[in-house]
């Protein structure tokens, strides 16, 4: 068996692009687009995404809600909506814990075996790269170990000190 350890790999990619069974979009409480991830998956998905996502309602931070994946490799997009930083005193970390949570949670509730992770909120929404890596890595390495179902999360990155970022933070997990 593969511990949980060897289950989580990071890589520096464009995350529309990624031949996974779900992607997980950063996105914003409308769901209907935005900047940054968001943007750019809602744009590789086609027009079909933002209809289905029309009928979601939003979604609040922390929680998670999934879409089909419509143009995009993936079959499956997991919508989350990360927490904007505000000095680190309004619960953001554990917001943020629980988007990873959720997704995760939901992947296992559609069969998804592959998922890929863009750094959540660490983009317009300014949480600090280490800080949000840790959490990341952290809440997915529990989950895992307790959960099989899942074959490999994938850390996707933009940009080389995110990468490095991602990398720190497995090494000191391990």
């Amino acid at each position: 068996m593969i511990s949980h350890q060897e289950r989580i790999i990071v890589v520096q990619s464009n995350i529309t692009q990624l031949q996974v069974d779900a992607v997980v979009n950063a996105a914003n409480s409308s769901l209907l687009g935005g900047g940054g991830v968001d943007g750019a998956i809602h744009r590789a998905a086609g027009s079909e995404l933002l209809t289905e996502c029309r009928k979601l309602n939003g979604c609040k931070t922390g929680n998670a809600k999934i879409t089909k994946g419509y143009k995009l490799p993936a079959k499956w997009i997991i919508h989350t909506v990360g927490p904007v930083w505000q000095g680190g005193n309004h619960n953001e970390d554990e917001l943020l814990a629980s988007c990873y949570l959720r997704s995760l949670e939901l992947a296992t509730e559609y069969e998804i075996k592959t998922i890929a992770f863009p750094a959540i909120s660490t983009g317009a929404y300014r949480f600090p790269m280490e800080r949000a890596a840790k959490i990341a890595v952290t809440e997915t390495s529990k989950f895992l170990k307790s959960n099989n179902s899942l074959e490999q999360v994938i850390f996707v990155t933009f940009g080389q000190e995110a990468y490095d970022c991602y990398l720190k933070v497995i090494q000191m997990n391990e």
